[in-house]
């Protein structure tokens, strides 16, 4: 058996009826992988999602723990592949997306991590809109997120050495760590293709907190 080229963490919290998709399309990448599930303790049927993925999965849990950037601190952790990212259990990578990002980065050794095109998908999965995206640019990244979580990968290297994501952050911790990668390593590299979905629904913490979302990216801007 070959050693994983990339670990997946999933963090996850009573999102049972989109875990499912998110593991599926995981294991559907032509990618050597490594998945683990950190559940913050679920009580809807996340659980039993969980356990007919067992077999396949590196490692998972289910209890309390200290919020979603810990999770998924924990996560990259337990992990030992070159190469990490994390998917949200509502979100989904798209055919061949995994592999195109970890292409560009075997071709291009000199950026830290890579990012793809999204497309925010609804609840049923049906398109809506492309993220915004663009080439990296520091100007742009000053006034709004164009990278799209669900389309990163990152090399363990410099996750590592950035320390991973900030735990001291609710909301932000991705815009958080595109910023510290950027001006620790120089820029992240973009793929222009679409490599995954983002699942908006009225349930997503981002939607709910919408306030304090732009509130922490304002403040570590201006930091």
């Amino acid at each position: 058996m070959s050693s994983p080229l990339v670990t997946v963490t999933v963090p996850s919290l009573n999102q049972g009826d989109f875990l499912h998709a998110a593991l599926e399309s995981i294991f559907a990448q032509n990618v050597s992988v490594e998945v683990f599930v950190l559940d913050a303790g679920s009580s809807d049927h996340s659980v039993e999602v969980i356990k007919s993925w067992a077999p396949q999965l590196a490692g998972w849990r289910s209890r309390k723990d200290a919020g979603q950037a810990a999770a998924i601190n924990e996560g990259m952790r337990m992990g030992s592949a070159p190469y990490v990212c994390w998917l949200n259990s509502d979100d989904y990578y798209l055919a061949g997306g995994l592999m195109r990002l970890v292409n560009a980065l075997d071709k291009s050794p000199g950026f830290p991590a890579a990012y793809g095109r999204v497309w925010n998908v609804d609840v049923h999965g049906n398109k809506i809109r492309p993220y915004w995206t663009v080439p990296f640019s520091r100007r742009h990244l000053a006034n709004r997120c164009f990278i799209s979580q669900p389309g990163t990968l990152i090399r363990r290297s410099a996750w590592e050495q950035a320390g991973g994501v900030d735990e001291h952050l609710r909301m932000a911790f991705d815009y958080d760590l595109w910023w510290r990668l950027y001006l620790q390593f120089g820029e992240l590299l973009y793929v222009d293709a679409f490599v995954a979905a983002n699942r908006r629904h009225d349930l997503t913490k981002t939607t709910i907190n919408r306030r304090e979302h732009y509130r922490e990216a304002m403040n570590l801007v201006r930091r």
